[in-house]
This record gives structure tokens, C-alpha cells and sequence, in this order.
């Protein structure tokens, strides 16, 4: 039976990646040694990665305009710390909308003054905040895109003359942006574009270098750019599958092409939810995810049958984030639109017999 994967992460990826990475495994470029073997050194391996900065730069628009793309270790929660230690030297200007931005307030307050520039908190952070002033003194503006566990997403961003910093965890290469209005983009890989073990960091030269204080070699974006994010052993495999996967994305017609589609995806699902008086949405509409579709059930004494229904279907990791409950379609660039669509049907199909 196929498998229809709605998992927040480690996400979903595209057959013929999940192919060539398992025959790279076997056998790397016909040498007769795995991918996971030879020396991350090897003229093999520095392609790979030259070939992945590559990509990430051509898909982002951001070639030739004085940004340099890393793949570095340790997750976007590494990145929380590593963003202030880099940046923050008086004052910086956090957006709190789940989870995940309030680790990164909570990493930045060690470094410096941290002020809260909006908040969703007191509403269960079922929505984006609005009205955001931002002061023109801050170090830098930080805000995280798309927030898996609540199933928010920015649909516009902040004007700002600081520095902004963005984490795009899960919902990087999904639509198109204006990449270049960031200073700074971090995200784990095992959202959108590859396994864990590889974060992408895009940063441009020109922010770095202006904090007073030492900065330990691992946590200085400067030396990895230096070492062409060959400091120390990069996550080879890791690297190669998000490499193969932003080569797809690029052969569908890069970032344009697969915002068409989940588009397609989101709208089908939300309006299921919005028809179906089984299934109410978490998020508020106008700030709704186009990757994490959050809902619950309005009866839950259907849970069981929904559950077994679903389980049943082949669907796997549509269970809601422990915090919250419920459910979470995480419907990221790789799932095809025909496991939304039995999704759909699965909740027609409860619908009809309730």
C-alpha cells in the first residue's frame, strides 16, 4: 500500500531523490565507494556542495547579490544561538508566533536588550500579529516565517531599515518571495528540502563582523563562508539529498512552478475544513499555512473512527504537535496533491456517516 506522508518532520521527498541518494549510498558517482565513504574533500564531494550553494542562490534570486549560502550543523536551534552571537550587539527586535521564535528569544536574551515587537501568545497563536512598529535602532529584526506546530504563516512581511532575519524552516522554497528584503535565512533542512543533519543558512557578507565580542570559530558565520562551509565534516549525505532535491525543484521550474501546486494543495484542504462541519480550522483564516494545515474535531467522540479511517488509508503523521492536539496536514513541496485529495475524502466520507 502507498503511504500518503503528512509528517512535520522529517518531511516528505520526492521518489527519484529518495532513489539516487539510496543508490549514491551503494555506489557514489560509479567510484565504487558509498557517498557516505569517501572524504567529504574529495573533488567528488566538493561538487556536490558547490553545486548545492549553487542551486539554493539561483532558486532564492539571490546570485550575484552579495549572498553566501552555508550548510551548516546543529538545526535552526542552533541558529537561534548563532544569529545573536553574530549579530545582536545592543538591541534586537524579536516577532513571537509559536514555539520556535520563542527559543530564539530565549537564546538572543543571553547576548543582549531583546524586545517584543508583536506577539499572537495571548490568542493560543492562532494568528500573525499586525500593526508591528519597528524601531530604527534595533541590531536586526527577527521573525520566524511558517509555524509548524500552530499552522501560521506570514503573508507579508515587515518593512524595515535594519537588518532582517528570517527563519524559514518550513515553508523555504515552497512560494515566491522577495528573498532579497532578508539579510539573513536559516533553515533546517528536513522540512522542505532534504533529511535532517543539514541547516541552509543564506546570509549577506555585509551584516557580519560589526558585534565587539569574540565569537567561538564554530558559531562565526565568517569562517564558514571562509571554508566554504567545509570548517569542519559537513553532513555529507545530508548535503547530497538536499542538493538532489533542489536540483528537482529547479528541473520543475524552480520556486514559481511549485507554489502553483501547493496552492492547489492548501486551497482543497481549507475548503474541505471550511465546509465540513466536522473539522474546525486551528488558525485564523487570514493567517492560515499553506505548509502545516492545523484543525481538530468538533466531536470528539469521532476521533477513533477519524483516526482508523485515515490509518487505514495509508496516511501517516497526521497527528496534531503535542501542544496543541488535533490534527496537522503538513502538506510540504514533495507530498502530491492526490494525498490531499484522499484526505478530502476521508473527512467527506466521516462527514457522510455522522
Amino acid at each position: 500500500m502507498k503511504k500518503h506522508n503528512f509528517s512535520a518532520g522529517p518531511c516528505v521527498l520526492p521518489q527519484e531523490v529518495l532513489k539516487k541518494a539510496s543508490d549514491a549510498v551503494l555506489n557514489f558517482n560509479d567510484l565504487n565507494l558509498s557517498l557516505i565513504e569517501i572524504s567529504h574533500r574529495s573533488k567528488d564531494f566538493v561538487e556536490v556542495m558547490d553545486k548545492a550553494q549553487h542551486l539554493v542562490l539561483s532558486l532564492l534570486g539571490l546570485e550575484n547579490k552579495g549572498y553566501k549560502a552555508l550548510f551548516l550543523q546543529g538545526g535552526a536551534s542552533l541558529e537561534f544561538l548563532m544569529v545573536a552571537y553574530n549579530l545582536l550587539e545592543k538591541k534586537a527586535g524579536y516577532i513571537d508566533t509559536g514555539t520556535w521564535s520563542s527559543k530564539a528569544i530565549k537564546e538572543a536574551k543571553n547576548f543582549g536588550e531583546v524586545l517584543i515587537l508583536g506577539s499572537s501568545k495571548e490568542n493560543g497563536f492562532k494568528n500573525i500579529p499586525t500593526s508591528i512598529e519597528i524601531p530604527d535602532d534595533l541590531d536586526y529584526v527577527h521573525l520566524t516565517s511558517n509555524n509548524t506546530i500552530y499552522g501560521t504563516q506570514f503573508k507579508d512581511f515587515p518593512k524595515t531599515s535594519v537588518p532582517l532575519v528570517c527563519d524559514m524552516s518550513s515553508d523555504i522554497f515552497s512560494r515566491v518571495v522577495d528573498f532579497e528584503q532578508f539579510d539573513l535565512i536559516y533553515a533546517g533542512a528536513q522540512k522542505n528540502m532534504g533529511p535532517a543533519g543539514t541547516t541552509l543558512v543564506v546570509v549577506k557578507e555585509e551584516i557580519l563582523g560589526k558585534v565587539s565580542r569574540n565569537i567561538p570559530s564554530m558559531l562565526d558565520y565568517r569562517i564558514h563562508i571562509e571554508k566554504e562551509s567545509m570548517y569542519n565534516t559537513p553532513s555529507v549525505f545530508a548535503v547530497y539529498t538536499s542538493m538532489l532535491t533542489l536540483e528537482w525543484l529547479s528541473n520543475l521550474g524552480g520556486i514559481q512552478a511549485i507554489e502553483k501546486i501547493n496552492n492547489q494543495k492548501a486551497a482543497a484542504l481549507y475548503k474541505e475544513l471550511d465546509t465540513n462541519a466536522l473539522f474546525i480550522p486551528y488558525a485564523d483564516k487570514d493567517s492560515r499555512s499553506k505548509m502545516n494545515v492545523t484543525f481538530t474535531l468538533a466531536d470528539d467522540r469521532l476521533t477513533d473512527r477519524f483516526d482508523s479511517m485515515w490509518k487505514h488509508a495509508g496516511i501517516n503523521g497526521l497527528h496534531g504537535h503535542r501542544s496543541v492536539g488535533g490534527y496537522r496536514a503538513s502538506i510540504y513541496n514533495a507530498l502530491e496533491i492526490e494525498s490531499v485529495h484522499l484526505l478530502v475524502d476521508l473527512m467527506k466520507e466521516l462527514e457522510k456517516q455522522s
